[in-house]
């Protein structure tokens, strides 16, 4: 089965980053623009029939892209695509993983729905799974989650001397965790209590855990900056300049350079969304599990054994 890659509008450059990653993939050129009263036109400008298509999408904005995802699926299935796919690098709407408070919806679901009915199949980095247990949880379609953690191991070995690895909150536990047992370095979790959407405590770290090291804060999400920028000044209040690595560059206007403002030496991200601070990539990670999902098993050995 032929594998096919196509952008999302809008998604154009990690798209073809992405199908850096996956050379045996053809690739789908999609003409779209919008008519005087903001209506989407479309048109797949290659033939599809019996392909294993992956539309790739950048999803630091979701809502405007959400219907466009649903027409580009749509037409492509119509033009005899044997599987559509989405291969989102960033996938959003998983904070909302349950109803906080009465009459709230919980969006986790309600976006996963959605996304279900227009793929055959979803792929992701490092989800931002906190009381879900997987993807599956939600997602009625297959539904895969490449890890960043070797590709984020390598870099701060690399990079990094006498590195200590520290996670701002429970939440990043799962990623100090995986990173610690790659690198070998030692690592420890804070405490965070939320006072708002713009406002973190967070514990004191322990000194003689970093003592003569270099910390890198680590975390999934870098959106506000507040809980990184926090955790950073506990570090410098140690006489300590961190490194802070975040998986998905969400940043908010002023994020990045209130967190070098509070110490940072260097902030950088992941590949999975666009941002001046990438520096790690991870679309390879990704790539694997969008093979694995988007062609049968022997097809993928095939492919595998002439890249």
């Amino acid at each position: 089965m032929k594998l096919l890659i196509a952008a999302a509008p809008g998604s154009e450059p990690q798209s073809a980053a992405f199908g850096a990653a996956l050379p045996e993939a053809g690739t789908i050129a999609i003409d779209s623009r919008r008519f005087p009263d903001q209506e989407r036109y479309l048109r797949v400008e290659n033939r599809v029939e019996g392909a294993s298509v992956v539309v790739v999408a950048g999803l630091r904005d979701p809502d405007p892209q959400a219907i466009g995802l649903m027409f580009l699926a749509d037409c492509l299935r119509e033009l005899g695509a044997a599987r559509v796919g989405l291969a989102a690098p960033y996938l959003p709407y998983l904070r909302q993983d349950r109803r906080f408070r009465d009459g709230e919806a919980v969006t986790s679901r309600s976006f996963a729905r959605f996304l279900s009915g227009c793929f055959d199949w979803v792929a992701t980095v490092d989800p931002h799974l906190h009381r879900l247990a997987a993807l599956s949880d939600v997602y009625t379609v297959p539904a895969a989650a490449a890890s960043s953690a070797e590709p984020v191991a390598r870099w701060i070995l690399q990079h990094v001397e006498a590195p200590a690895l520290v996670g701002p909150d429970q939440e990043s536990r799962q990623w100090i965790e995986a990173v610690a047992r790659l690198t070998g370095c030692p690592a420890t979790v804070l405490a965070k209590r939320r006072l708002g959407d713009r406002e973190v405590e967070i514990s004191a770290p322990d000194a003689s855990t970093l003592r003569s090291r270099t910390p890198v804060v680590l975390d999934d999400i870098i959106a506000s900056g507040q809980t990184m920028c926090t955790t950073v000044r506990r570090l410098a209040a140690l006489e300590m300049r961190p490194v802070c690595i975040g998986v998905h560059a969400l940043f908010d206007a002023d994020a990045l350079d209130e967190m070098l403002r509070a110490g940072a030496a260097r902030v950088l991200t992941c590949n999975t969304l666009v941002h001046p601070t990438n520096a790690i990539d991870v679309l390879p990670q990704l790539a694997a599990a969008v093979q694995a999902l988007a062609l049968p098993p022997a097809a993928a050995q095939a492919a595998a054994r002439h890249p």
